[in-house]
């Protein structure tokens, strides 16, 4: 008789990520790193160019859109508004140079054509 719900070809990515951000997470945080770090070592580590537990990116795709959305949240929640707003020349000045750095590259590779 076959178990209802997810099979363990669904369970398995999802397994395998959580177990190596459960690793890798404190590690980081113990070495007086973010989390954030850990869970990125923990992508590297287990992807295609790691121990290539996952060879396919495409198989764990929805996992990592996931993943993508909790990082975000996790640096929306590390970053100190205080922070940010004494940091608001730099961010700005830096962000409009490389927007417009960006665009003079693509405009002179589009015109190079």
């Amino acid at each position: 008789m076959e178990p209802h719900g997810a099979d363990i070809g669904t369970l398995f990515p999802i397994l395998v990520l959580l177990g190596a951000a459960v690793v890798t997470a404190p590690l980081a945080r113990r070495l007086g790193l973010s989390a954030i770090v850990g869970y990125l070592a923990a992508g590297i580590a287990i992807g295609p160019w790691g121990l290539s537990i996952f060879r396919d990116p495409g198989t764990i795709i929805g996992v990592a859109e996931l993943g993508v959305v909790m990082l975000l949240f996790l640096i929306g929640l590390e970053l100190k508004i205080s922070r940010l707003f004494a940091m608001r020349r730099d961010i700005f000045g830096f962000g409009a140079g490389q927007l417009l750095l960006t665009a003079l590259a693509l405009g002179a590779l589009a015109t190079a054509r």
